[in-house]
């Protein structure tokens, strides 16, 4: 019997032909932004990340190809499917994190929880201003004393007359000092509720974090509020309990786990290239068994990831997810581009730590990736209560 094989894509990678199970708009989805990431992000990424700046510039163009909010239906938004969500992740990351982030926040956790949670009033002003990136938002959850254990928020809101007043602090929340709206998650009489704070109300200040090794060109901030006063419309009324926002991060930990996928390609493609140049002891490194097994052994892992990504994704476009199920692909698949990206620099030698490579930008970002979300511990224990039918935390 003779064996008949598709050609694969060695150098994306795509050695399962992933790209086979896509759908034709999907593919397309993907070639678009993949395309505009190659052409308006990697030219200018490398300044930004050594500058410590968010390249607002892009945001307007973000906005223009779809990127925000793609699975909303109506308010301006595409409606796409979770796959497509998940590809237009893949490829902000491989261009850099900071990117991912910003629309990851935009998408997952704004205008999501504004769209499930909020009422008719907020959607109709957020949702279409933050489709066209007129408006950008943050989610204020973490604290400083702990972001694992959101359930023990310092945050208050506290009901006076027909208004609430919030008193308390959030930190490493990304696009906090340029956002128009901040979505805060806060501790009432009657349990953890959202509230939409906008820009300017008295009492509600922001401040960049500065000094960052990882997530350089991204913005992350912390949110101050001493006595802010917002109207009970302010207030998400579907949002009832931490249940809420942590719906939110399951949304976020999904878009990461496709994300991670893209960061890995980068660094494998820049490994696989430079190891294809380098002449070493009179062959190029592509000729080393060494060098042969540490690439195979990426594309193992990527193949393993993009497989799983698909799956998720399906699960999620069927209504069939559960949240362990993405804990797992975000643990999964971060840990993979975070292994991927060091053996990277380890190939490309000395340069590997310049930003004449990409991968070192990578490696340092996706630091912050497997903290950001829910930490890989936290995903491993949320995984191990779903097998063992016990928590333990």
């Amino acid at each position: 019997m003779t064996e008949t094989r598709q050609p694969f894509d060695a150098a994306a990678p795509d050695y399962f032909l992933l790209r086979d199970l896509l759908t034709e708009d999907e593919r397309q989805i993907q070639h678009v932004v993949a395309r505009w990431v190659d052409e308006r992000v990697l030219p200018i990424i490398p300044a930004c990340f050594e500058e410590c700046r968010f390249p607002r510039e892009l945001i307007a163009e973000m906005a223009g190809l779809g990127l925000f909010g793609p699975t909303l239906h109506d308010y301006g938004c595409a409606g796409l499917n979770n796959i497509a969500y998940g590809l237009i992740m893949q490829e902000l990351e491989r261009g850099d994190s900071a990117l991912r982030s910003f629309a990851s926040v935009q998408s997952g956790l704004v205008m999501y929880p504004i769209d499930r949670y909020g009422s008719d009033e907020q959607k109709q002003r957020w949702l279409p201003a933050m489709a066209s990136g007129q408006a950008v938002g943050c989610f204020g959850l973490t604290e400083p004393d702990g972001g694992s254990d959101p359930g023990t928020m310092k945050t208050r809101a506290r009901r006076e007359g027909g208004d609430w007043v919030i008193n308390g602090a959030k930190m490493w929340i990304t696009n906090g000092t340029l956002a128009d709206v901040a979505v805060v998650w806060a501790m009432t009489d009657h349990g953890v509720r959202g509230f939409l704070v906008e820009r300017g109300t008295p009492g509600y200040t922001t401040r960049d974090i500065e000094h960052k090794f990882s997530l350089r060109a991204s913005i992350s901030s912390e949110l101050f509020f001493d006595n802010v006063r917002v109207p009970e419309r302010s207030r998400l009324p579907g949002a009832e309990g931490l249940a809420a926002p942590l719906s939110c991060l399951t949304q976020a930990r999904y878009g990461i786990a496709w994300g991670a996928i893209g960061a890995a390609q980068a660094c494998y493609r820049e490994a696989l290239e430079f190891a294809r140049q380098r002449v070493l002891f009179g062959t190029p490194l592509t000729h080393k068994q060494i060098i042969q097994r540490r690439l195979a052994n990426m594309v193992r892992r990527i193949t393993a990831a993009q497989l799983l990504a698909w799956r998720l994704g399906r699960l999620k476009d069927q209504g069939t997810m559960h949240h362990s199920q993405v804990s797992l692909a975000k643990w999964n698949n971060v840990r993979m581009a975070l292994d991927v990206a060091r053996e990277a620099r380890d190939i490309l030698g000395a340069g590997g730590i310049t930003t004449e490579f990409a991968t070192i930008r990578h490696m340092l970002n996706l630091e912050s990736v497997i903290t950001y979300e829910g930490t890989e511990t936290i995903h491993e224990l949320i995984v191990g209560r779903e097998i063992c039918g016990v928590g333990a935390f």
